[in-house]
């Protein structure tokens, strides 16, 4: 009989759970389901973004499934890893109990970016580059981290 792994347990913490945190959840499930049980809350929820589900969507990846959550939704699961996608969840990431590991992956934040778009053309494309560099991070960056981690 053959022995499953168990799967990593990651949780992307965002401040709003509306659009970094998202992606990187919808990035791990497509990218790494087979290693990771992937996770996403917020400190603050604001909702799920738009334009994050429309990015992501061109990229194959539907987030339409997903709401945003609050940090205490998820507080009873075991995490392996949390990773923090801005600083401000960085900064006030709490204190997780057992060996839980925290990585802190900054990305920019494409609403802010967006507020000054002169075109809904040029707000998407702040949104595109912070996902294509979320994606690469969940599978490049984060592999080594959780590999190093084990």
């Amino acid at each position: 009989m053959q022995e499953t792994k168990r799967k990593l347990k990651v949780l992307f913490l965002c401040t709003g759970n509306s659009c970094r945190s998202q992606m990187a959840e919808g990035w791990a499930r497509r990218l790494k389901g087979d290693e990771i049980e992937a996770y996403s809350a917020g400190i603050e929820p604001h909702g799920l973004d738009p334009k994050a589900v429309q990015v992501m969507a061109e990229a194959g990846v539907d987030l339409c499934g997903h709401r945003s959550k609050h940090l205490d939704e998820v507080k009873h699961i075991a995490f392996d890893y949390i990773v923090t996608v801005c600083d401000q969840a960085h900064e006030s990431c709490p204190l997780f109990p057992g060996k839980t590991k925290v990585i802190h992956a900054g990305f920019d934040d494409p609403p802010k970016l967006a507020e000054n778009s002169e075109s809904e053309e040029e707000a998407l494309n702040h949104y595109r580059r912070v996902r294509d560099e979320i994606r690469t991070f969940v599978e490049k960056d984060l592999g080594k981290g959780l590999e190093n981690g084990r």
